[in-house]
């Protein structure tokens, strides 16, 4: 089976996956919910086309809704980030773009009607 995450990004991604606790049923397979999720995201389909190959789309959806709720994403985003910024992987450079995008030519003789005093 094709995978839509790496080998390689899913051996970082599993130890910063959620486990059950309590008395809950335990989870199917994060890897294929998670590679239904990237495969959503990736086509632009709706949840209900997801392949069901992956899981049922109900329980995929309810999963990344979840985790999405409890902060789960984010804290996954920030570890990956440490990590790749502590092996070097990651230039912190900032580029500020200070484009000005200007009005077209006759819409710049155009009364403005802004409330604010005329000059």
């Amino acid at each position: 089976m094709r995978h839509e995450i790496s080998d390689e990004a899913w051996a970082v991604m599993e130890p910063l996956m959620p486990t059950v606790t309590g008395r809950s049923r335990p989870w199917t397979n994060h890897r294929l919910a998670v590679e239904g999720m990237a495969w959503k995201y990736r086509t632009g389909a709706p949840w209900r086309d997801v392949p069901e190959q992956y899981g049922k789309w109900n329980s995929i959806y309810k999963r990344f809704s979840r985790w999405a709720a409890d902060g789960t994403w984010e804290k996954l985003l920030a570890e990956v980030e440490r990590q790749a910024d502590a092996a070097g992987k990651i230039d912190w450079v900032v580029s500020i773009d200070s484009t000005i995008a200007r009005v077209h030519q006759h819409g710049a003789t155009l009364k403005r009607d802004t409330g604010g005093s005329t000059e």
